[in-house]
């Protein structure tokens, strides 16, 4: 998909990762990976915490030797709770980076957008210059407390939001204007840019083409390789529904 799309940036989570793992294309780096886990010693916890680091760490080399922008590779979520946990966790990802040859310029480190997630974002990004991509990201307050952390990007989901409208309400069906992740992204990117904060708004989780159509504009979009394929047979003009000048307005 990479190669056929030429994407610019990249994204990582777990489960993409575990499919990838199961692949016999990547066995290599799971035999790495476990590898190194082995190598270091500790506890079989440790180990494994160890080998998914590097396991990640792998993939996202790869990725980055196929685009010319950067990759998010995520801290475990279940440090999504423990602000310092985060902080060591993201540092390590940064050296098994480091000792790949890549620098810390190409990497984002995906983060859960809780109240400690946000503040372990700042420190990395104020005090060791890690630059940060805040996940799991679903209202409008944790949006402006990411903007006020100060970290480099957000991942505002659209179809999860829509899911839930969708799982809890009457109305099962939503035009793209009127979808509520769409809306939801809108306030945000609007308000980033009414009052000047430099916070990347990247919209992700999309359930179809008529969300992603509807957030164009927006400053970045991560979009999966399914539904690239869908907007490859789209032969239609878009014109951006969001813009700085607009936002500002």
């Amino acid at each position: 998909a990479i190669d056929e799309y030429k994407p610019l940036d990249a994204t990582t989570n777990p489960s993409l990762i575990l499919a990838a793992a199961q692949m016999p294309a990547y066995q290599e780096l799971v035999d790495d990976a476990v590898a190194y886990g082995k190598k270091l010693g500790g506890s079989e916890e440790e180990q494994i915490k160890n080998a998914c680091d590097k396991l990640f760490v792998l993939f996202g080399a790869e990725i980055l030797k196929r685009i010319p922008g950067r990759v998010s590779t995520e801290v475990d979520a279940r440090l999504s709770f423990d602000k310092e946990g985060m902080i060591q966790r993201a540092r390590r990802l940064i050296d098994l980076y480091k000792e790949a040859g890549i620098g810390k310029d190409r990497i984002l480190i995906k983060l859960s957008s809780t109240w400690e997630g946000i503040q372990a974002g700042k420190v990395l990004e104020a005090e060791y210059g890690i630059h940060c991509n805040m996940t799991l990201l679903f209202s409008f307050a944790q949006a402006v407390a990411c903007a006020e952390a100060g970290v480099t990007l957000i991942s505002p989901f659209v179809g999860r939001i829509l899911d839930w409208y969708v799982a809890n309400g009457d109305k099962k069906t939503y035009e793209p204007s009127e979808d509520p992740g769409v809306k939801s992204v809108t306030k945000i990117y609007n308000y980033y840019k009414k009052f000047g904060y430099k916070t990347i708004v990247m919209g992700a989780s999309f359930r179809n083409t008529g969300e992603i159509k509807a957030l164009t504009g927006c400053d970045y979009l991560t979009i999966s390789p399914k539904l690239l394929a869908e907007l490859s047979k789209e032969y239609v003009k878009l014109t951006p529904t969001l813009s700085v000048k607009e936002g500002k307005s």
